[in-house]
């Protein structure tokens, strides 16, 4: 009972423009784009979780945080990074209480690569939410994956 009344306080106490978990989590994925299209290293690697995962577009592209880093580090601190406009972004919590996993979906504009996919999972930490697992993919037309295919298969990346 007392902490059924210690949640309804809680509730009650919140201020009106207190976000949902999906506002917030979305929030800390648009940091994740935003620090990455600043070549902000410390603002991106604070975004992820220790054990985090990014698996990129290539087949052999699945880093844990410090292969990532060995990566992207050295294209940061050229002042470069790479820009990604999210768009048409569908977040879901979890079922439960905790209210701290958000596994997400989402469209991103590229200037070279057009329409990319990201896809991945947050989690709320004691310092905030953060991303868990991030996926980029090249989202592409049925009519002419099979020709996309046969193009990865000749230059030797399908593993």
């Amino acid at each position: 009972m007392r902490s059924l009344l210690a949640a309804a306080v809680l509730a009650l106490a919140a201020p009106a423009w207190a976000q949902t978990p999906q506002e917030e989590a979305g929030a800390a994925i648009d940091a994740m784009h935003q620090a990455a299209s600043r070549a902000d290293a410390e603002a991106y690697w604070e975004t992820f979780t220790p054990d985090a995962r990014f698996i990129g577009t290539a087949a052999t592209e699945r880093w844990d945080i410090p292969a990532f880093q060995a990566y992207a580090n050295p294209i940061f601190a050229e002042g470069r990074g790479w820009t990604y406009h999210p768009r048409d972004r569908h977040l879901t919590l979890a079922p439960g209480e905790c209210r701290c996993v958000v596994w997400f979906d989402e469209l991103l504009d590229h200037d070279r690569y057009g329409v990319v996919r990201g896809s991945g999972v947050a989690v709320r930490t004691e310092r905030g939410w953060r991303v868990a697992q991030y996926v980029m993919s090249f989202p592409v037309p049925n009519e002419i994956a099979g020709e996309v295919v046969e193009r990865i298969r000749e230059a030797g990346q399908a593993h």
